[in-house]
């Protein structure tokens, strides 16, 4: 079927292949290419169609956007053609999200603006919630690690969304055959949405959203940040009890009383407070960065590190706020900030390995240590004392690679038995083999990585492929092409869109992670590349080889700076927490410690006997962790 588009046509529906109305005789296309097919909403200022675009030959589905104001007033009409066209700006500021509708097109024809958006097939939170009732706790909690990474990522680019509600929030049918429905959550609809600078933060603007969701600075006209935290909040509670929000919140009390309306469903002390904080009407008491939240929902690493040494000491629990306080947030390099004196020196050695230890990796809270080595074994150390807490076997063949996962209760592991293995922290049970004779990979895995939400691993090897395997049940998704020769490194960007590899063929390769893309190939380097690594503001990419290391812009391959250095191979390389260091393994048995802004060596570390193949940076960036040929990991800390 092909849908007419113009508002006062009385009979728009028309055959599929129709280039005109039959019955008023307008254009059916916009732009020659796309076809509206089916009317999916209707507003006082304007409709929503289905649409397919024909201009591509596997002709997608897209959404259409026509604004047209019906008779409400000049002022009214005015506000609404403001909001029209500031959906598509912030669309197009934030340009691709895999949680947030790509913005397709916008324009005008027939004296009618349009904004063509990429379609998204699923369900929204409240049809989810009348079809399958109250959502669990645990329902709740993945769709606060769904969604509050998404909110970061807007913030970031200083937009308010401003409407945050289930209606909003679209549980995506997943393109992969075999994936469970709604494993994806994205954030639709950005007509309310606003830009946020220092200044325009304080000042009072109209007052729009969904009056059940917003916050009370909202409603004054006065949105922050935390605005769409609150809204998060109250779209969480009324998930949890199916009660309007209005009768949620007891005015005679002045207080919520949403956890009067749970009956049957129950949930922890720990998420309540959560909701209490993030639902808060002063916002002085809420939190103040989705960041900030993510973080008291993942104290999972601090029970992981109880559960492994079997009971929690008073020194440990005295210890767990310390450690959340010295996280640090990626920072973005400026020339204006220069890093202290560094002063490392070596405070534990680590022994227990019997062959070369190929892999180091932090926990995300910085209290563990996981290492791989050639003998097949993986070991998680206690970073405070470098005491070995557990060992984990399985592996047939050396272990290449180690990663934890972001909320600290996974490890993974890749081998050269040409297996992926994804471990149970807190008790060390393997939990699933990924790869085997038909979708694994055919010669010995190089390197693994984690996605930032931690649903994904990406794996590399000296077959020349990279895949990428869904972490709850290993399977496949899809296997990327390109590099001529073993793959030998992959790293996922902060923001989880784009993958970087790095391969015996001396290039670099830049993906796309929602489709696997290629977008760029990076060339430079005179000899196989060992290592690459994002900076923690995704801006950089910092890559290892025989001779110079080279710092790359992520978003045009253009090479920006060389570091000068020796003739011997380097193995790894890292980034501080902070970006304003990076650190590298050498095939000379030492450590090079580099400043970013300028490319100069700071320091050299001396203490192994055999190349150092790997190298971490903790959390905080106080504490570098590196593994060697001598069967031994280092820790060394920063006291300057």
């Amino acid at each position: 079927m092909s849908y007419c588009l113009k508002p006062d046509c009385r009979k728009p529906q028309n055959p599929a292949g129709a280039k005109f109305c039959l019955s008023c005789g307008s254009k059916l296309l916009l732009k020659e290419r796309y076809r509206a097919i089916k009317l999916i909403g209707q507003g006082g200022f304007g409709k929503t169609f289905l649409a397919v675009d024909e201009d591509k030959p596997s002709k997608p589905r897209c959404v259409i956007k026509q604004f047209f104001p019906q008779a409400q007033g000049t002022n009214n009409a005015q506000k609404a053609a403001k909001l029209f066209e500031q959906e598509a700006v912030r669309l197009d500021e934030l340009g691709k999200h895999p949680q947030i509708p790509e913005l397709l097109a916008h324009f005008g024809q027939d004296n009618h603006q349009y904004l063509v958006q990429e379609f998204i097939d699923g369900q929204n939170l409240a049809q989810a919630l009348e079809a399958e009732g109250a959502f669990s706790e645990t329902q709740i909690r993945d769709l606060l690690k769904s969604l509050l990474p998404v909110v970061e990522f807007i913030h970031s680019h200083k937009i308010i969304h401003r409407d945050i509600k289930p209606e909003n929030i679209i549980r995506r049918v997943s393109p992969y055959q075999g994936e469970e429905r709604g494993s994806e959550l994205v954030l639709v609809d950005f007509g309310a949405a606003k830009f946020a600078t220092g200044t325009a933060l304080l000042q009072t603007g109209t007052t729009i959203g969904t009056p059940e969701y917003i916050a009370p600075e909202q409603a004054r006209g006065k949105a922050v940040f935390a605005s769409d935290l609150y809204g998060l909040g109250v779209t969480c509670i009324y998930l949890l009890t199916q009660v309007s929000p209005f009768d949620l919140f007891d005015t005679n009390e002045d207080t919520w009383v949403w956890r009067h309306f749970l009956f049957n469903n129950p949930v922890s002390d720990e998420l309540g407070r959560i909701l209490d904080k993030l639902i808060a009407n002063a916002t002085s008491r809420r939190y103040q960065s989705a960041t900030e939240v993510l973080k008291a929902l993942n104290p999972v690493e601090m029970r992981n590190f109880v559960f492994v040494q079997g009971t929690a000491t008073p020194a440990l629990r005295q210890a767990m706020p310390a450690v959340r306080r010295k996280l640090v947030a990626p920072a973005v390099i400026t020339s204006a900030f220069e890093p202290p004196t560094q002063n490392w020196c070596c405070v534990h050695t680590l022994r227990g390995h019997t062959k070369f230890v190929y892999s180091v990796a932090f926990s995300p809270y910085g209290l563990l240590l996981a290492s791989g080595s050639l003998e097949g074994t993986i070991k998680i150390w206690r970073v405070k004392d470098g005491k070995e807490i557990r060992t984990l076997t399985g592996h047939t063949m050396g272990v290449s690679s180690v990663a934890f996962s972001p909320d600290g209760l996974l490890l993974a592991s890749g081998s050269h038995d040409k297996t992926i293995k994804i471990w149970q922290l807190s008790t060390g049970k393997k939990l699933r083999t990924i790869g085997g004779w038909f979708s694994g990979h055919s010669l010995q895995v190089n390197a693994i990585a984690f996605s930032p939400n931690g649903l994904l691993i990406a794996s590399c090897s000296h077959d020349k492929t990279i895949k990428i395997w869904r972490v709850q049940d290993g399977q496949p998704i899809r296997t990327l092409m390109g590099h001529s020769n073993s793959v030998n490194c992959v790293a996922f960007s902060p923001d989880g869109l784009l993958l970087a590899s790095c391969s015996h063929d001396k290039t670099i390769k830049i993906w796309r992670v929602q489709d696997g893309r290629q977008i760029r190939t990076i060339t430079g380097h005179s000899n196989s590349v060992n290592c690459v690594a994002f900076s923690p503001d995704g801006l950089l990419l910092a890559s290892v080889s025989e001779g110079p290391i080279k710092i790359w812009r992520v978003k045009d391959g253009q090479e920006i700076r060389t570091l000068k250095s020796d003739k011997y191979s380097y193995f790894s390389v890292a980034f501080s927490s902070d970006g304003l260091l990076l650190a590298n393994g050498s095939g000379d048995s030492t450590i090079k410690i580099w400043r970013v802004k300028d490319g100069q060596k700071i320091r050299v570390l001396k203490g192994h006997t055999a190349p150092v193949r790997s190298v971490a940076f903790s959390p905080d960036g106080q504490t570098l962790a590196t593994g060697s040929g001598d069967r031994t990991i280092k820790l060394w800390r920063c006291d300057g």
